[in-house]
């Protein structure tokens, strides 16, 4: 089990960023495929895209797309525990949960190296925007922001619209967190790119680069890529270090897996160096939970 071994100090995590066509056999079988290859590139941790298994359902609100979904364990979340006891590798897979009828999820499953669930964490921010209609399909996941110890470091997980709110990211690095993993599914609307396509690219990669500097974590984050129906999804995963530096960053439009050496000795040396965690001022922060502040104080 993972408290057997001692983390080590270099990592090598993983991003994969792949087309999803509509057969889910297809996109499985690809999805293993790259991960065994990033495992013999030398990555212990391989993060997937978020819903890999399947085209991106949340386009219109369509009941037949909740047969797509699958219990955990299912039979996709065997798969990729069997590709990482294979392989020795971490592994974290998002997932269209069924929990129950008429109770569905968007689900992140990390996988430790032996085979065995570290844990898993249930999407809390769910959109409803033109293309996204994510809140026809999920219900907002009820287990809180979490991380979790694996053989190669411990790892917390939000899923895609999560990445937009400082307070899931700081959670999630109080839980623990060395490595903070965002599978996404975001693209170009066709009448915004030309105008906002590179402000809204450019804005969803400095957000979390910001995660990465006010919490001193390592964040990377996989994005699909290609064209689905009305969206173009942008690819550009990269992965990012404590300072909020890119260490490495895909195409916006090619299939491609980083492997990126981490030292999680820079989590520790950041945040001496950067002490917001220890500076906070945990004492007036209490309206945090408060929809808005209207009053006169």
């Amino acid at each position: 089990m993972s408290n057997d071994f001692q983390t080590p100090q270099h990592v090598a995590v993983a991003v994969v960023q792949m087309s999803c066509v509509e057969a889910k056999s297809r996109n499985l079988e690809k999805a293993l495929s790259k991960i065994a290859s990033a495992a013999t590139k030398g990555a212990n941790i391989v993060c997937l895209q978020e819903l890999f298994a399947g085209t991106y359902p949340c386009q219109t609100e369509d009941h037949d797309r909740f047969a797509e979904a699958e219990p955990i364990p299912g039979p996709t979340s065997e798969a990729l525990s069997c590709v990482a006891r294979q392989h020795g590798i971490v592994v974290v897979g998002s997932l269209f949960e069924r929990r129950a009828a008429g109770l569905y999820h968007n689900t992140a499953v990390v996988f430790d190296a032996d085979g065995s669930q570290a844990g898993i964490y249930r999407k809390m921010h769910i959109p409803d925007d033109p293309l996204f209609y994510e809140k026809f399909y999920f219900t907002p996941g009820d287990l809180g922001f979490r991380s979790f110890a694996t053989r190669f470091g411990r790892i917390g997980v939000c899923v895609c619209w999560d990445q937009w709110f400082p307070e899931a990211a700081r959670l999630t690095a109080l839980s623990g967190a060395e490595i903070l993993v965002y599978p996404t599914a975001i693209g170009w609307l066709p009448d915004e790119k030309e105008e906002f396509g590179e402000s809204q690219w450019s804005a969803w990669e400095t957000m979390m680069r910001s995660h990465a500097i006010a919490n001193g974590v390592f964040v990377a984050a996989p994005n699909r890529v290609g064209t689905e129906d009305q969206l173009q999804f942008w690819g550009a995963s990269f992965v990012a270090d404590p300072s909020g530096c890119v260490l490495s960053r895909a195409s916006h439009d090619e299939e491609e897996t980083l492997v990126v050496n981490c030292d999680l000795e820079k989590v520790n040396v950041t945040r001496t160096h950067w002490p917001f965690l220890r500076d906070r001022r945990i004492d007036a922060y209490s309206d945090l939970t408060r929809r808005y502040i209207d009053d006169d104080r």
